[in-house]
């Protein structure tokens, strides 16, 4: 059984503490998800809502039950809240295309959405006794940016593996420089408006987006983690504000439906290990899917590695041997942004867009994840 990418959205992503800072993680998600539904009406009686979100703490119960209400979806629909880190948005388009293959419904929503500003803090308060001060807990570092394998940040963490993989500083720099120019050209001619569900009077485009970035301001900049070490504010992906949707569904069903969908879903490839680095955790992924398939990177028109750190795009291309022509080609989390859950699906919407403007192809989104995992997802739109 095909099944097929009918239809996404996602909201302009904001700086952290930015345009969106007063809207919660669930109002962002319902926005992405209330555009998508007058794009589709059919979203209302969607199967189930499978939706990821990172950091949760104090957001209420099932957020993803919570964004398809707010939304209007019927009240029927059963919804879940999935968390891989980083790898969420991707894993609720392989999670409705296993629930649609197995015969269990006919169009789910997809995606994610996360507020990295509205992040809490939390005490262990319930549980302490007796006298002494009670230290705050950062959700945002602890849930969403901390390794708990290793328990350093995954920007340490990174850092460091950077040296066994000898990247440098200015290959990042260069690297982060091309996302930057590259989204703001993406911008500047408007490829991004099909994707975006404006905020209106608020925020109508990416916030991110760093004009006029060189790599000699870049070289800047100092460096996040260590003194000795390469990765700084420009070269690692942005904390962000964001939620990205969709509608998975079988070919059968768009064609009843009379809709001409963005892209068919060929399949997916999810890997841990062999440990908790991110470098070429999206390039061990891409790999195990090329080979499943008996393709190879020239059989692929366009690549999507998300940009946690411009060190994972450098140390997965190099492990697959490809250059940046085919890799990013609109920028990514370095210039856009990573709001976390709302990544995933981005890459794959950003991706049939593109390959769809460029007449069709084959494209594979990529992610590394917290805790040293990585997933992949081909995906072709048909030529025209």
């Amino acid at each position: 059984m095909s099944t097929v990418l009918l239809d996404g959205i996602r909201t302009p992503f904001g700086k952290w503490k930015g345009a969106l800072k007063k809207k919660s993680a669930a109002e962002l998600g319902s926005h992405a998800l209330n555009a998508l539904i007058k794009r589709n009406p059919i979203a209302k009686q969607a199967d189930g809502a499978l939706l990821a979100q990172v950091i949760q703490a104090g957001g209420g119960q099932n957020p993803a039950r919570q964004v398809a209400y707010k939304a209007g979806v019927e009240i029927h629909t059963p919804a879940i809240t999935l968390n891989n880190v980083c790898l969420g948005g991707i894993a609720t388009i392989a999670d409705a295309s296993r629930r649609l293959q197995l015969n269990e419904g006919e169009l789910y929503i997809v995606g994610g959405f996360d507020s990295m500003t509205n992040a809490p803090h939390t005490a262990p308060v319930r549980a302490s006794s007796g006298l002494g001060h009670t230290i705050l807990k950062d959700t945002l570092l602890n849930d969403g940016l901390w390794c708990a394998l290793t328990d350093v940040s995954m920007g340490a963490l990174t850092d460091e593996k950077n040296r066994s993989f000898e990247i440098s500083r200015e290959e990042q720099d260069e690297y982060a420089a091309l996302s930057q120019q590259r989204a703001s050209l993406a911008q500047e001619k408007g490829w991004f408006q099909p994707e975006l569900a404006p905020f209106s009077g608020l925020l109508e485009e990416d916030e991110g987006i760093r004009k006029g970035t060189t790599v000699e301001k870049l070289a800047n900049l100092s460096t996040a983690f260590s003194n000795e070490g390469t990765i700084t504010a420009g070269n690692a992906s942005q904390m962000t504000d964001g939620a990205s949707v969709g509608i998975v569904t079988t070919k059968e069903k768009a064609e009843s439906l009379g809709q001409n969908p963005l892209a068919e879903i060929i399949d997916w490839s999810e890997i841990a290990g062999p440990d908790p680095s991110l470098q070429t955790k999206p390039s061990q992924a891409i790999q195990e899917l090329l080979d499943r398939h008996q393709l190879t990177t020239d059989d692929i028109d366009l690549f999507e590695i998300n940009e946690a750190f411009a060190s994972v795009v450098i140390a997965s291309c190099r492990d697959l041997g490809i250059d940046y022509d085919r890799v990013n080609v609109n920028g990514g989390a370095v210039s856009l942004g990573h709001p976390l859950g709302g990544t995933g699906f981005r890459l794959v919407l950003t991706l049939a867009h593109e390959l769809k403007r460029r007449g069709g192809g084959k494209g594979i989104a990529s992610l590394c994840g917290g805790g040293g995992q990585g997933m992949a997802l081909l995906i072709e739109v048909p030529h025209t």
